[in-house]
């Protein structure tokens, strides 16, 4: 039973993972995926919208109701946070403030490590990041 695990693992380390987002409104979804957060639209039926998280699949799928997780469900890694929230923040994006987290003018609270976070919502209120890693 080990061998067949470990040969499980190996595999899943070797392929692609596919991010998922439920989403009430597919064209709603969309129109924030592709034309705010600028993720090229691959596929788009009355089930979901795929788009390309640059090489990452991300299935935003219909569903009846949304339950906000009260947590982040998808993030992107970027280089420069305060540029990337600016430009989403043009674009009419919100960025979310938590009490009790110190975060600055943009919203990007800074870790005890120094890594630097910025949350925003999509239009579902799933909670989406920003994350610069030093």
């Amino acid at each position: 039973m080990r061998a067949s695990l470990e040969g499980r693992v190996a595999m899943l380390e070797s392929s692609h993972i596919v991010a998922f987002v439920a989403a009430t409104d597919l064209d709603r979804a969309r129109a924030f995926y592709e034309q705010v957060l600028g993720l090229p639209v691959a596929e788009h039926n009355d089930f979901a919208c795929v788009l390309d998280a640059n090489g990452t699949m991300l299935r935003i799928t219909a569903t009846p109701e949304v339950r906000q997780a009260g947590y982040t469900v998808l993030g992107w890694r970027v280089s420069d946070i305060t540029a990337a929230v600016r430009g989403l923040a043009a674009r009419g994006v919100v960025f979310l403030r938590y009490d009790g987290m110190d975060q600055d003018s943009d919203g990007v609270w800074t870790t005890p490590g120094g890594d630097k976070v910025a949350w925003f919502g999509d239009p579902d209120g799933n909670v989406l990041s920003l994350t610069q890693f030093v």
